[in-house]
């Protein structure tokens, strides 16, 4: 691939990741509980539908500098406790929202860091949960762990309960990007976590990196790649840092002179990209890799990819309830965000209540996008019969401006990122580099978007 400083200029640029279209952004306070209700009520309608679950447990001993996720820091477990339960109850109130609809084909653990619980903890979540809701047979029931606080009793227990995937932190091994990222986790622990779960039998273990880390050069980063491709995972999620200080006040605290440039940090994905590809891995969708006969690299050479909240599934169409602060449901249509705040969370659920901060319902027109771009952003194609036959448009009319940008002179047909046929778009190795920027084409919220303050992390 030809990627020029040149080329990095003109498309690395703020953008959102689509995890879901239209993004968070968009939501609204004008969507609260009784939309939700509404949209649950719809989903209990059709009582054997797929349906996934994600349980966010937000708990972090100590906050990293670099982290973008939705996390509440707590020394004393004591401060936690009282979530659990929270969270036990939010699961009764969705449930009898859902009516028959309680099998999950998708069952999912996230944080934080859900190991910052007892094993003991554990078990009376997953419990609890399971008197409202079942799992199906061949459910992926999956959890993130922290190998610096993960014990061999937590990976028995999940074990134990039917846990069957697990996704574990590194980010990076080198000691001077940990000091900056203030994340310390050795190798060995990191090793003795992952063999444990080996030894244990879980079916599929994914370790997380990051790239664009302050302190990262290509000898580092080469040094840490072949740590982890040493221990041989099933996945890797390679992610580009998110250096997004306006929304993460922790990322204030690293200075942004240590980052690398543009360039360089592009050096850094290369680099990770190459290495694995070169090891007989598969480049899933964006940012993520899997070996050959993993079914996320079945789905992709079928081209039947998708994406929720929870990552890159093989579960297509499935509607998600997220239980815990933060979370965000995507039911019947419409995304229903939870709220942030333990407190107001807490009072919602003593009352009752769905705890829905805001959302937003999908008109017809975005279900239609949603479409198209997760198709892009999943599987780098998009067939206009397919597309035609689920919408009832006629693709070339309905999107005729987006496919004169697209095949206008200098455009991404003209830099090589897309072909566009009589049938369909198509992305060219260069285009998945760049998948964010050709499905910005299809965001008509961009097209209206005039704030100058930043709102997403760059494309590259």
């Amino acid at each position: 691939m030809n990627v020029t400083p040149e080329l990095l200029a003109r498309y690395d640029r703020p953008g959102p990741r689509y995890t879901s279209y239209p993004t968070a952004v968009e939501f609204h306070d004008g969507f609260g509980p009784g939309d939700y209700a509404d949209r649950l009520a719809e989903a209990a309608t059709d009582p054997t539908g797929p349906l996934s679950m994600y349980v966010h447990l937000p708990f972090c001993e100590a906050r990293c500098s670099f982290c973008g996720c939705h996390v509440v820091v707590a020394r004393r477990q004591s401060v936690a406790d009282a979530y659990l339960g929270r969270v036990i109850e939010e699961s009764r109130i969705v449930a009898d929202h859902l009516g028959e609809r309680r099998t999950l084909v998708q069952y999912h653990w996230g944080g934080g860091t859900p190991t910052y619980y007892e094993p003991q903890d554990l078990r009376v979540l997953h419990a609890s949960i399971l008197d409202s809701f079942e799992l199906a047979p061949d459910a992926e029931v999956a959890a993130e762990i922290d190998p610096r606080v993960t014990t061999v009793e937590h990976l028995e227990v999940l074990r134990d309960l039917g846990f069957n995937r697990l996704s574990m932190g590194v980010q990076d091994f080198d000691a001077e990007v940990q000091d900056l990222i203030g994340r310390h986790q050795t190798a060995e622990e990191t090793v003795s976590s992952f063999q444990t779960a080996r030894d244990l039998g879980f079916e599929s273990v994914n370790i997380d990196l990051i790239y664009g880390l302050p302190g990262q050069t290509v000898e580092s980063y080469r040094r840490t790649l072949e740590q982890v491709l040493a221990l041989r995972p099933d996945r890797l999620a390679v992610y580009s840092f998110a250096y997004v200080p306006w929304v993460r006040p922790n990322q204030k605290r690293i200075p942004s002179e240590t980052l690398p440039g543009r360039d360089d940090k592009f050096a850094l994905l290369a680099l990770v990209s190459q290495g694995l590809v070169d090891a007989g891995y598969r480049a899933i969708g964006m940012d993520h890799f899997a070996l050959p006969d993993d079914e996320l690299a079945v789905a992709a050479n079928d081209g039947t990819l998708s994406r929720n909240f929870m990552g890159y599934t093989t579960k297509r169409g499935t509607e998600v309830v997220a239980l815990g602060t933060s979370g965000i449901s995507d039911v019947a249509g419409a995304y229903a965000q939870n709220h942030k705040r333990l407190a107001s969370y807490y009072a919602a659920i003593d009352a009752g209540e769905l705890p829905v901060e805001r959302g937003v319902r999908l008109s017809p027109e975005d279900r239609l996008r949603r479409h198209v771009i997760t198709e892009l952003m999943c599987n780098a194609r998009l067939d206009f019969s397919d597309v035609e036959r689920r919408f009832g448009v006629d693709f070339r009319t309905h999107f005729a401006a987006e496919l004169d940008e697209l095949t206008a002179a200098g455009g991404l047909v003209d830099e090589g990122f897309v072909r566009v046929t009589v049938d369909g778009i198509q992305a060219s190795e260069l285009g998945t580099v760049f998948i964010r920027n050709v499905a910005m084409v299809f965001d008509t919220y961009l097209r209206t978007k005039t704030s100058e303050r930043p709102v997403f992390s760059r494309t590259v």
